[in-house]
């Protein structure tokens, strides 16, 4: 049996892959290898012996650390660096004595927590970005086979107008795409290493420091800030900002899968699979399992985004209390994001759509959805107000009589003086045409769906 990865019910709502990004063993590894940099760039720069940084180096191991007692003492020390230096100072005394004196040199708690949690969430945005691609891939397949499949637009939870199933898609896939190449911009700003030392200063490491925070960067694959970031979060609070963005784009999508997959809708099913979406008393539901992931993530993003704008105000040169709930709230963005990306990609790749049921769900309406066509075309002759109270009257009928507003049309406008020989019966049979409604539709879907497919080429995240 596999050791499991997280929380039960987190896991539940995510993936092993990106929990485990996250995970203690993970995050204090990260850390280790913020120290690791950080010695090998120091020697390179000739502030400490580069026989201290190979020694520091090779401790840099988290399976060798007490990750228990890790977490007690960074609960007493107000820092879970101050015990990990520690620990790792003890490691390197054991190793090479001399190289002890040298651990941490210059740097502070909160250069190897930031710089840590960057390296944490490059993992995590690449593995979200790739979520991404494979839904925004799924979802202009699909929409390129039904381009033209008729399908209702409901408005206000009620139907609408008819379009196309395509041009649904195309709603889907259009912010996946675009938030996809945000987060990359946001990731490629807001991942940058932190090391400024006690203020920002890099006081310890004097005329050397830029050239050690550039060989830190460069071995870290993180961007060179400028400067400490340590109460400067803008880059980094705009990129968990873009992640609750994506949160509740991809809860729209899962919406909208749940309300066509009802059983009075019928018009689209998840992927079905031994023990997916079933029910614990009722044998015959088929749960849309993806779209409850995906909802879930929307719903919890918001609470952690306003955290994160909470927590920008810090005080000076350090915060107190805020920084620590910031980087608490954190991981949860980019392990609800990636749960609700990945559920969704694998629904949408196999979603079954029943374009007959989507057809028959229009016919049900006996034309209804035509009204404002109806309505249009009449006010050519009388005027919008008037045409738009003989629709109104027509439409009664329709709910009271059950019957086609196509033909009470016709029946009506053959009575009506004004209207008698000025409106071609063609011309008001055209107004019902389900397909010619579609393909409107598609032809509105169209060139977004070809501005779309570029995003193909662009498989590597930042």
């Amino acid at each position: 049996m596999g050791r499991m990865v997280g929380p039960i019910l987190e896991r539940f709502l995510s993936t092993d892959e990106v929990l485990a990004v996250f995970e203690p063993h993970a995050f204090v590894q990260a850390m280790l290898d913020v120290e690791a940099a950080l010695a090998r760039a120091e020697a390179a720069e000739g502030v400490i012996p580069a026989a201290a940084a190979d020694a520091i180096a090779a401790a840099c191991d988290a399976r060798a650390f007490d990750l228990d007692a890790l977490a007690a003492d960074g609960a007493r020390a107000g820092s879970l660096a101050i015990p990990l230096v520690k620990q790792l100072t003890a490691a390197v005394r054991s190793r090479a004595a001399d190289a002890a004196a040298w651990v941490h040199w210059g740097g502070t708690s909160q250069d190897v927590i930031d710089t840590a949690m960057a390296l944490c969430t490059r993992r995590a945005h690449a593995l979200v970005d790739a979520a991404l691609a494979r839904l925004a891939d799924a979802a202009l397949d699909l929409a390129a086979q039904h381009l033209e499949t008729p399908a209702l637009a409901r408005t206000l939870m009620q139907p609408a107008q008819v379009v196309s199933f395509g041009f649904k898609l195309v709603a889907w896939a259009a912010p996946v795409v675009r938030i996809r190449a945000r987060l990359a911009r946001a990731a490629r700003e807001g991942l940058q290493l932190q090391l400024g030392g006690a203020v920002g200063t890099l006081g310890t490491l004097g005329a050397a420091g830029p050239a050690v925070a550039r060989r830190m960067a460069d071995a870290l694959g993180l961007a060179l800030a400028p400067g400490a970031w340590h109460t400067q979060r803008d880059a980094w609070v705009a990129l968990g900002c873009e992640v609750g963005v994506l949160c509740g784009a991809l809860g729209k999508i899962g919406t909208d899968i749940a309300l066509l997959a009802q059983g009075e809708v019928g018009e689209v099913t998840e992927p079905s699979g031994e023990g997916r979406g079933g029910s614990s008393a009722m044998p015959h539901k088929r749960n849309p399992v993806a779209a409850m992931i995906a909802r879930a993530a929307a719903l919890r993003a918001p609470a952690r985004v306003a955290a994160l704008l909470a927590a920008m105000p810090q005080a000076q040169e350090r915060g107190l209390g805020d920084w620590q709930a910031e980087l608490a709230e954190w991981p949860g963005l980019w392990i609800a994001a990636h749960g609700s990306a990945s559920a969704l990609a694998e629904a949408v790749a196999g979603l079954a759509v029943d374009a007959p049921r989507m057809r028959a769900n229009i016919e049900a309406l006996h034309g209804l959805v035509f009204a404002e066509a109806l309505s249009t075309l009449l006010a050519r002759e009388l005027g919008k107000a008037r045409a738009h109270e003989f629709v109104e009257r027509l439409t009664a009928r329709v709910l009271a009589e059950r019957r086609s507003l196509c033909d009470l049309a016709l029946e009506a406008v053959a009575a009506d003086g004004t209207l008698q020989g000025r409106v071609a019966r063609d011309a008001i049979a055209a107004v019902f045409d389900i397909e010619g409604a579609a393909r409107r539709a598609a032809d509105v879907a169209r060139p977004q769906l070809a501005a779309l497919r570029p995003h193909r080429q662009d498989r590597n995240p930042a």
